[in-house]
C-alpha cells in the first residue's frame, strides 16, 4: 500500500499534508501486535494520518512496524512516550516517521531530527516550548491539556513563532475541542477518549468518526 509519489525523506512535506488532512494525533497506548493493523486501517480509512504507539503499550516496536509496513506514506506512524536517545536509533531501524514525547528532553530532540524523524515533545511552559522547538521541535504537544486552559494556551501562543504548531492532548473529547480551537491550536492528540486497550476495530471506527465530526463542524465556522 506504498505510495511511491510521497518519498520518505520529504518529511516536511508529508507532515504538512496530514495536518492538512486531518491534523489529530490517533494515541494508541495499550495496544497490542496482534490487533495494530486492524486499529490501524480502521484509523486511516476515517481520514487519520498521524498515528502513535507509546512505548509503554506491549511489544510497541513490533506494532509500530506493522503499521508502517501496510499504511501508505501519507500516513506519518511512530511511537508516543519516548524517553531515551536509543529509542530513538531503534525507531529510526524499523522505519517509523514519528517521535512524540510527553516532555522536552532536548537531547531526545536534537536525536530525533538528526535521525530525519519529525519529533513533538511535551511542554507545558513558554520555557519548555522554546527550548524545544530550539533543539528543533516540529510542533508542540501542550501536556497535560486538563491543566493548560485555553487562556493559557492563548497566552502562551502570544509569545510563540508564527505558525508554531500547538497540540492539547489529555482528556480531549469531541465536545471538548472548541476552546481550544478558538485560541488558534493546530490540532489534538487523541488518548482514551479514541482508544482503549481490547477495543475492536469496530468501536474505533466509531469514535473516529465522532472526532472527524466534531472537527470538521468545528472548522466550517
Amino acid at each position: 500500500m506504498s505510495d511511491e509519489s510521497l518519498p520518505k525523506d520529504g518529511l516536511k512535506a508529508r507532515l504538512d499534508a496530514a495536518f492538512a488532512a486531518l491534523p489529530l494525533v490517533a494515541i494508541l497506548r495499550g495496544l497490542k501486535p496482534v490487533e495494530c493493523e486492524d486499529a490501524a486501517r480502521a484509523l486511516y480509512e476515517r481520514g487519520f494520518r498521524l498515528i502513535e504507539v507509546p512505548l509503554n503499550s506491549p511489544d510497541p516496536f513490533d506494532s509500530i512496524a506493522a503499521i508502517r509496513r501496510i499504511l501508505p506514506q501519507d500516513a506519518l506512524v511512530g511511537a508516543g512516550t519516548v524517553l531515551e536517545v536509543t529509542q530513538v536509533a531503534r525507531l529510526k531501524e524499523i522505519g517509523a516517521d514519528l517521535v512524540v514525547m510527553p516532555h522536552a528532553d532536548t537531547a531526545v530532540i536534537r536525536a530525533a531530527k538528526a535521525a530525519g524523524l519529525v519529533c513533538v515533545p511535551g511542554v507545558a511552559t513558554a520555557t519548555e516550548a522554546f527550548a524545544a522547538l530550539a533543539a528543533g521541535a516540529d510542533a508542540l504537544k501542550l501536556f497535560p491539556a486538563e491543566q493548560i486552559n485555553p487562556t493559557i494556551v492563548k497566552a502562551i501562543r502570544t509569545v510563540l513563532p508564527a505558525g508554531t504548531r500547538l497540540l492539547p492532548v489529555g482528556g480531549i473529547a469531541p465536545d471538548t475541542m472548541a476552546p481550544f480551537l478558538e485560541v488558534g491550536v493546530a490540532g489534538f492528540g487523541l488518548g482514551s477518549a479514541l482508544y482503549k486497550p481490547g477495543m475492536t476495530a469496530a468501536q474505533i471506527a466509531e469514535r473516529a468518526e465522532a472526532f472527524v465530526a466534531s472537527w470538521r463542524a468545528l472548522n466550517r465556522r
